[in-house]
């Protein structure tokens, strides 16, 4: 089965993760989507507005737990430290002696190159960039080791929604319904996030 790897900090998960991811996905003729909640996120601070690894991983499997395309894998949740990607992509390759295909937004090519083993990290992953209708970017701007993205780019839907928005929306005590699948909804009151 083609599986495309989708890594973040999913707080929370919502639609535009999902029919995005799912886009991709069958534009490229792939069968699974695999979510990867970081444990510790290396590229955002430990906040109050970061749920706790826990509570993200379980949105996650309540955002997908009807859908056969979409599967949630806790490898980053079982090391402690930060969440480097090049860690998850190495221990992946031990597991299932391929180079995984990795889900990453178009928004996040400009720092890739400032991840932890970047030029590492390219080399051992199949990268699929999903990028908004219209999305545009010079090239030139990048290394020249990461410039051979430009032919893994696969446009997906415009789905205008931001996890920091559904954040704050909670905060204020407005409703994320439809936002984010009624489950994910439902444990967010329940366990009092984002307040």
């Amino acid at each position: 089965m083609q599986t495309l790897f989708f890594g973040g900090s999913f707080n929370p998960i919502h639609h535009g993760h999902l029919i995005c991811a799912r886009a991709v996905a069958e534009a490229i003729g792939y069968e699974q989507v695999v979510l990867i909640p970081t444990g510790q996120s290396p590229h955002k601070p430990v906040t109050p507005e970061l749920a706790p690894a826990l509570d993200r991983l379980e949105m996650c499997r309540l955002a997908v737990t009807s859908d056969p395309i979409f599967e949630v894998n806790d490898i980053e949740l079982k090391r402690l430290g930060a969440s480097y990607t090049i860690d998850t992509v190495q221990e992946l390759v031990r597991l299932t002696g391929t180079k995984p295909y990795w889900l990453i937004g178009a928004d996040m090519l400009l720092y890739l190159p400032k991840w932890h083993r970047a030029t590492e990290l390219v080399e051992q992953t199949n990268f699929v960039v999903m990028a908004r209708p219209g999305w545009n970017l010079d090239w030139q701007t990048l290394p020249p080791e990461f410039r051979p993205l430009q032919h893994s780019v696969v446009e997906a839907p415009m789905i205008d929604i931001r996890a920091t928005d559904l954040r704050q929306r909670v905060a204020s005590g407005r409703s994320i319904d439809y936002f984010t699948p009624p489950a994910v909804c439902a444990y967010i009151r329940d366990r009092g996030l984002y307040r």
